[in-house]
């Protein structure tokens, strides 16, 4: 089975360019997010819906409430599948189940750097529970975006390779 290239929507401004990777990859997506939010909007007309032999792409929509989205895809991952996600609490439950995962600035998280990256994220929480302030992410720009699409096509790639 192809593995599937699974997007968390929540603050997500790559949807576009993870979908044209997987198209262009001929890897299968599921789109997630809150299910007041409109996922359809992001498929394409023409692309197919159901599965099939090479890209597909379907709508994950879940319930309102904090982690919703990331606990529907953790239970839907399988090895080998890859996660666009800017949440570090679903890229260390993907990793965990055996999927890749990559940030929308295009940064791969792997198991040898995930409990840094938690860590971190920890530390900032504690500061900021204490009213400090912590660095916010730097603007969001189109080098970004191309660092994900072609970090995104060898991580696609490389699970298409191993699934065969």
């Amino acid at each position: 089975m192809k593995p599937t290239v699974y997007i968390d929507t929540h603050a997500c401004p790559v949807t576009a360019e993870t979908l044209a990777v997987a198209r262009a990859c001929g890897a299968p997506a599921v789109i997630a997010g809150n299910s007041t939010q409109n996922l359809a909007r992001h498929i394409q007309h023409g692309d197919p819906r159901t599965s099939r032999d090479g890209f597909w792409v379907d709508t994950l929509p879940v319930g309102v409430g904090a982690d919703a989205a990331d606990f529907a895809i953790v239970q839907e991952l399988e090895r080998g599948n890859v996660v666009v996600a800017q949440d570090i609490g679903l890229v260390a439950m993907a990793l965990g189940r055996g999927a890749r995962a990559i940030g929308v600035r295009g940064r791969v998280h792997t198991l040898a750097t995930i409990d840094l990256d938690i860590h971190i994220r920890h530390e900032e929480r504690k500061v900021r529970r204490q009213r400090g302030r912590t660095r916010g992410p730097a603007p969001f720009e189109d080098n970004d975006r191309e660092r994900l699409a072609a970090n995104l096509r060898r991580l696609v790639e490389e699970s298409l390779r191993e699934s065969e």
